[in-house]
């Protein structure tokens, strides 16, 4: 997610402009929707700030799209390998992912990210779009899943409907673990061609 030269803020920047137009928003409305500052959202649109897994997250709960709309690039054809020490890493409170690929089939989406939760606080979210799974890789995780709570060690593994609230937190040091979200098709965005000339204009 992301290629040579481009970082997150880059690729989201084009990604979130592209959503919020293909659903019709304006930036006060999306302002409106999730709950982050206009002037953020324009900052967002221009490449600039610095966006966190909250902010990401966020806007792909507004503009009911997978989260790899907004962090995607259009990948080369041919073998595709991710280097996790060389992806950029999205932060949160507790969470550190990095976007590794997507993997997509008849129009559905699987996301792919390595997430390691720190000690010492909790990553919540209001909710999001697809179904979360997590697959334990070391240490002791607590999950939170609506009134909820269950704890898993390296093997175990979890998956919810992403729609409702949700958290992690790391028992007792740091956890390793894979994250997969899953999109069905008709929550995917129209990925159209990019090089075809906008409405109204001439690309």
């Amino acid at each position: 997610m992301g290629g040579p030269g481009e970082s997150v803020r880059d690729v989201l920047a084009a990604n979130l402009r592209r959503a919020r137009i293909e659903r019709g928003l304006s930036l006060s409305e999306l302002s409106r929707r999730s709950k982050i500052g206009k002037a953020t959202l324009s900052q967002l649109e221009a490449g600039a700030g610095n966006p966190t897994i909250e902010t990401v997250f966020s806007l792909s709960r507004a503009l009911e799209v997978p989260i790899s709309d907004l962090l995607d690039r259009q990948l080369p054809f041919g073998p595709t390998v991710v280097r996790g020490a060389e992806v950029e890493v999205l932060r949160g409170a507790a969470v550190d992912l990095r976007p590794l690929h997507g993997i997509e089939v008849d129009g559905a989406i699987v996301e792919v990210y390595d997430q390691r939760v720190r000690p010492g606080a909790r990553q919540d979210s209001l909710g999001h779009v697809g179904i979360e799974h997590t697959v334990v890789q070391a240490g002791r995780l607590g999950v939170r899943v609506g009134d909820q709570e269950v704890e898993l060690g390296p093997g175990d593994y979890i998956g919810f409907d992403a729609l409702r609230p949700h958290g992690y937190v790391a028992l007792d040091g740091p956890v390793r673990s894979v994250l997969l979200l899953q999109y069905g098709s008709d929550q995917r965005l129209r990925h159209a061609d990019p090089h075809a000339p906008g409405p109204g204009g001439n690309g």
